[in-house]
This record gives C-alpha cells, structure tokens and sequence, in this order.
C-alpha cells in the first residue's frame, strides 16, 4: 500500500486535500483524524506537520509527501521535489527596519532571525557571506524590536506584517515556493507511484484548460483553427446548417477570454467554454 504524507494544517492543508479529493482519492472526514485508508486506490494517507513531511519522506518511512518548497529546503531531508501543485505560492525574503539596509551586500556581521536556518544559512554560503542566524519558531517580525536580530528572512504573502513592524523587503526574494510532491531520493519507486502521480498531473491538465465549444464558417476554420489549436488537434465536425462546422478544442484557462473575443471577430457563434474535472494527455 502507497504511504502518502499531507499536510495536517495551515495554508497547504485545505489546497493538497481538495487536489487528492480531485484526483480521485479519498480523504480524511475529520481534522482530528491522523490517518486515512483508502482501500479502493490502495493507499494510505498520514496527515502530519507540513515541516516534519520531508524528515519522514527523506528517512524513507513515508513513500510520497505533499509539503512546501521552502520546508523541503529548509529540512535538508534526503528527499527530491518531483511535481509542482500550483497552490501555495509564497516568496521568501529579507527584511529590516525601513532605511537601514540598502543592499543585501550589507548583512555581512549582522544577525539574522529566522523560522528558516537552512535555508538562510544555504544562501549565506553560497556568497561566502558571514552573518549570524537565529532560529525562532514565530512572530520573528518582533524579533528586530525586541533587539535579538538586526533583520529577518521570512516567507512573504502581501507584506502587511512587515509594514506593521516597521520593516521593508531588502533585495530581490531567496525563494518561491508552492506545495509540492516529494520522495525519498535514491530508492526504489514503489508500486502505485506511477498512478498517483498520473493522477494529480491530469488535476493540474485540468485546472490550467477549459473545453471550448464553438459553431463557424467552413471558410473561416483555419483562421479559427489557428487560435484554439488544442493540444493535438481540435474535433472540427459538420453542422446541419450548410456551410458550417463546430468546433470542439482545449484552450488555456487564462488566455479563454481573448480567444473568445477573437473568435467572435471571425464570425464564431455559440461559443461556450465549460470546466475539465481530469485529463490525461
């Protein structure tokens, strides 16, 4: 039986449950609940700390795990990303006291505060920078004003937080993260691998495309055709009404719009666009 590791709480929680529930799995009923079976898929679900995932993935207890980019870094857990989820996008960076930092060259000598050592500590490295890092659990925004660290590093939703502690961003971010799927590095792929990660990419196909639907003249198809290429080929099939066709292709979810209006210039009628629940390519 597959082990899968998901995120107990916070902002991964609620966006990796609702992927597996879409991608055909079941899911815990209860938040209270620890582990999951689903007999059917053959899998088992724990539900733990989104920063204990890659410690238990790495150690080769767990076979797959959904957790952040940035815990994973952070971990130093022997384990590799293999998909990207598209959920959970955050940016990390440093912050100080407005005015004191103009460039990121100036941490040298300084003290970091931070959820995220390993991560700070990589990047340190890598620059030959020498600075100090402080490991704090939370709130490490009051860190600066309590006089423990002279600037943080820390994930970055909208910056609110920091404005309201009197920092600002310094330098350009050390991180993007998302949620992502992990497993251990240099083992085994173990038996269902395949299929649960088949599956969850036919959520992302499904997500990124919609399905369109439209009616135009025999003449105009290619000029159509040209806008709504599909991902081999769009169904172009004959109307009762002479002269016409439909047309039936996935188009990008995000470009849907424009490729209406378009298609609407060239005489396109009875356009719809619905929702894609799975695909496979």
């Amino acid at each position: 039986m597959l082990k899968v590791a998901v995120p107990n709480k916070g902002s991964l929680s609620e966006s990796a449950a609702q992927m597996l529930v879409e991608a055909g799995y079941r899911q815990r009923r209860s938040s209270r609940d620890l582990v999951t079976i689903d007999a059917e898929n053959d899998v088992e679900f724990f539900y733990l700390r989104p920063r204990d995932i890659a410690i238990y993935v790495g150690e080769g207890t767990l076979d797959i795990g959904i957790t952040g980019r940035d815990l994973l870094l952070d971990s130093g857990a022997s384990a590799d990303e293999i998909l990207s989820l598209g959920f959970g996008a955050s940016s990390f960076h440093f912050a100080a006291p407005v005015g004191t930092l103009a460039d990121l060259a100036e941490i040298a000598g300084r003290t970091i505060a931070t959820s995220y050592p390993g991560i700070v500590k990589a990047w340190l490295a890598e620059r030959d920078i020498d600075a100090k890092v402080i490991r704090l659990d939370g709130a490490v925004e009051s860190s600066v004003r309590l006089g423990v660290a002279d600037l943080i590093a820390d994930v970055v939703e909208t910056g609110s937080t920091l404005r309201q502690a009197g920092l600002e961003i310094v330098g350009a971010p050390i991180l993007a993260s998302e949620g992502v799927v992990i497993r251990p590095k240099d083992r085994p792929t173990p038996a269902g691998f395949a299929v649960f990660e088949r599956r969850l990419q036919s959520v992302l196909v499904a997500r990124t495309y919609v399905m369109m639907d439209y009616d135009i003249r025999v003449e105009q198809v290619e000029a159509a055709v040209a806008l709504t290429p599909g991902i081999e080929s769009p169904t172009v099939s004959p109307l009762h009404r002479e002269g016409w066709v439909a047309v039936r292709s996935m188009v990008p979810r995000d470009a849907a719009q424009k490729v209406m209006d378009e298609l609407w210039s060239l005489g396109a009628r009875g356009t719809l666009v619905t929702d894609i629940l799975a695909c496979r390519l």
